[in-house]
């Protein structure tokens, strides 16, 4: 490939092939998502599983969470192994493999194997795809930035497109075909990828440079540890050992704030750092602490409010339902319209010295969580009141959240490799994943805590989200002095 090809709005051509395959891997992630808990939690007759909404938002939370941690994992089997390239195409098999068996499900022990194949898929394919991209501009700078704006395009776009049509499909033609259509996105994204690839030329190619006998460990290490995952989880889905989707959740929980809590005590006690850089790892604590906080908030969209939206929101207009998952839609096209903006206030702000410091934009997050979840009790009341709540309560409120998100989300992984001594800088946006893994585990414990027979808690449930917000930001923007002289000159 001929690194100067600008055959793609001025990028090399291979950016196109990247778009494209994660437009529809996101379209399929973000359409079977949208689906996954009001599917678990519909009657036997109605083609659902007939869960409670404890173990829906559980299975919710882990498998999202699920999705977060595989790609430590898959980034290191394409580092190390196959390459890039080849992990996409293994990753996108899996994804539709996944999707399909969802399909052709007739018990939950299939289902959850579907769920599992889809977690492979995307730890396989979604960091590397991000990897092959930065490859395409070897000299990084201000047109790597925009390459990466047109791919985040992307993200968006099949984030959009997914639950509009997926959720149709479901609502009118059952669940199951909802699920086969999320499959055939990502097969045409695989099959598109196949026909392009050849634009990558050597991006992503071959793994990194590796000894052979690192290369035959590294294979003996992948095969033994698949092996044992496999072995643990063949026995639930066989029958042979009883699994609570509920005690999984808050095991998992416990086990990755340990895990996070170990690190945090190595870097600060026994890495061998210096004042300065103590002082900056702690920065990253709190950040870590606020990231989790705002995901377990943000993430009640697939659960909670996805419920919400299916059980007590007005959705006829005129003789047309509208699906629920079209909500799911609502973060990405508002993620399409309002960054443009937000990147040009920063840059306003940045020039009159009055851009707010990262701590800072991280309040601003969780206030944008919060007062989402304040628009929610105004709904919620409606409901407990007798009557429907207009779909207007659902867009303001995933505006509001996504107003956070652009707050918080885009700075964040930016802060790690700023704040990090270089040689931790890899493993600790493996942490950083954990962060928003934790989120989503707490997410669906939170959205677990919702009884549909109790309407009349629901304002109060929903105050409460929105008050964890509220003090998590006043704690956040009391301690910002502290942590920004911890930050020292990192900007």
């Amino acid at each position: 490939m001929n690194k100067f090809d600008t055959s793609f709005f001025g990028h090399p051509r291979g950016l196109a092939t990247l778009f494209f395959t994660e437009m529809w891997e996101r379209f399929t992630y973000y359409g079977m998502r949208a689906l996954l808990v009001l599917f678990l939690v519909d009657a036997i007759a109605n083609g659902g599983f007939g869960l409670t909404d404890k173990s829906a938002t559980a299975i919710y939370g882990l498998f999202t969470a699920a999705v977060y941690l595989v790609a430590l994992p898959g980034g290191w089997i394409a580092d190390r192994l196959i390459g890039a390239q080849r992990a996409i195409i293994f990753g996108g098999i899996f994804i539709a493999i996944g999707n399909g068996v969802l399909w052709i499900s007739r018990t939950p022990s299939e289902f959850y194997f579907g769920l599992i194949l889809i977690i492979i898929g995307v730890g396989l394919l979604k960091p590397n795809i991000s990897a092959i991209v930065a490859e395409l501009y070897p000299d990084g700078g201000g047109r790597r930035d925009a390459g990466f704006t047109i791919f985040y395009m992307g993200i968006n776009l099949g984030a959009f497109i997914g639950p509009l049509i997926t959720a149709w499909l479901a609502l009118r033609y059952g669940w199951r075909i909802g699920f086969l259509a999320a499959s055939i996105g990502m097969a045409l994204g695989l099959l598109q990828f196949l026909i392009t690839r050849h634009h990558l030329g050597e991006a992503g190619g071959v793994p990194s440079s590796e000894s052979e006998t690192k290369t035959r460990w590294s294979w003996r290490a992948l095969w033994i540890t698949s092996f044992l995952l496999a072995l643990l989880v063949a026995l639930p889905l066989l029958g042979i050992v009883t699994v609570s989707p509920i005690k999984l959740q808050s095991y998992g929980i416990f086990v990755i704030i340990g895990m996070s809590a170990l690190y945090f005590i190595y870097l600060l006690f026994f890495a061998g750092l210096d004042a300065i850089e103590r002082n900056r790892i702690l920065v990253l604590v709190v950040l870590f602490i606020s990231c989790a906080l705002f995901w377990a908030g943000f993430e009640q969209a697939g659960s909670s409010l996805n419920l919400f939206a299916d059980r007590y929101t007005n959705r006829v207009l005129d003789s047309f339902t509208i699906p629920t998952g079209w909500f799911q839609s609502l973060n990405a096209i508002f993620i399409i319209a309002f960054a443009p903006l937000f990147s040009a206030m920063w840059v306003w702000l940045a020039k009159r010295n009055l851009d707010p410091s990262t701590p800072i934009k991280f309040a601003l997050g969780l206030i944008g969580m919060a007062a989402g979840f304040l628009v929610m009790v105004v709904a919620a009341k409606l409901v407990a009141g007798g009557a429907q709540a207009a779909p207007f309560w659902l867009v303001l409120t995933y505006m509001l959240h996504t107003f956070g998100e652009l707050c918080l989300s885009p700075v964040g992984l930016s802060s790690v490799t700023k704040l990090v001594p270089r040689r931790f800088v890899g493993q600790c946006l493996g942490i950083w994943f954990l962060a928003t893994s934790l989120g989503n585990l707490i997410a669906g414990a939170i959205a677990g805590e919702f009884d549909a027979a109790n309407i009349a808690a629901m304002p109060h449930q929903y105050m409460s989200i929105a008050w964890f917000g509220l003090i998590s930001a006043g704690l956040m923007l009391m301690i910002s002095p502290v942590v920004r002289r911890w930050m020292g000159s990192i900007r």
